[in-house]
């Protein structure tokens, strides 16, 4: 199971906007990162693509974009902002409003820039120290002092899939449903119709080809017939025998 490139890139067009080279690192490591995490069907290989374009953007979104206004940090995080005032302070500043709605959790040290280090990232948007050491227990990889790794082209889908994974995803996939995937990726049922949008585009894109049940027979070829009403040719008088066996004789002598 694998996945060509030029799919990739026909749903990923944008792909490539944010890292280089991340649509053809993605499509070459395909086949070895389904085979290690026992994606062997065209059904599987849907749920997790079909999660990781949603949360990932197609490829568009890699790093978690925390430059919100006061007003949309009351939205997101109503209890943490309950006011303008109580947000204002960390208004278009990403790095400061990581560490302040993310440290203290997910394995992340309170006072430390953790949050910031360990923001949403990779094609799974893994959150928390927890989560990046998590992730780094089943890749091999050094994530937690270098979490830039969870993006780069070589590791993109790894790391995606490792966590899917890991969430407690794959029983879910493998029953085809769609709101237990999600809600074990996500905790919730956030952009659960543009999921399940993903999920026909990308069944559909992995559409096994029909199998052929027998071969094809070759078509009877019909001996030559005479033209209709064509009368057959007569046959040979007992003169005509004897001149033709003379004739015969003749050339062997």
């Amino acid at each position: 199971m694998n996945i060509d490139e030029s799919l990739l890139r026909r749903l990923w067009p944008r792909g490539d906007r944010r890292v280089a080279g991340l649509v053809a690192g993605t499509a070459a490591a395909s086949e070895s990162v389904f085979v290690r995490f026992g994606i062997t069907t065209p059904t599987l290989a849907a749920h997790v693509m079909a999660q990781l374009s949603h949360e990932c953007g197609a490829g568009q979104e890699v790093v978690e974009n925390l430059d919100y206004t006061a007003a949309r940090m009351m939205q997101v995080w109503p209890s943490r902002f309950p006011t303008l005032a109580s947000a204002a302070p960390y208004a278009h500043d990403p790095r400061a409003l990581a560490n302040k709605v993310y440290n203290g959790r997910m394995g992340n040290r309170a006072g430390s820039d953790d949050g910031w280090s360990y923001r949403g990232r990779g094609a799974a948007q893994t959150t928390g120290r927890e989560g990046y050491a998590r992730l780094a227990a089943l890749t091999g990889l050094d994530l937690v002092n270098h979490p830039e790794l969870l993006i780069d082209p070589r590791y993109f889908l790894l790391c995606g899939v490792a966590d899917f994974v890991a969430c407690g995803c794959l029983p879910f996939a493998q029953a085809d449903d769609i709101v237990g995937v999600t809600r074990r990726l996500n905790g919730g049922t956030i952009g659960l119709a543009e999921r399940k949008a993903w999920l026909a585009n990308w069944k559909a894109a992995l559409a096994e080809p029909p199998v052929v049940t027998a071969s094809p027979q070759p078509s009877r070829i019909e001996a030559p017939s005479l033209p209709f009403n064509q009368p057959s040719p007569p046959p040979l008088s007992r003169w005509s025998q004897f001149v033709a066996v003379l004739r015969a004789a003749f050339r062997r002598s």
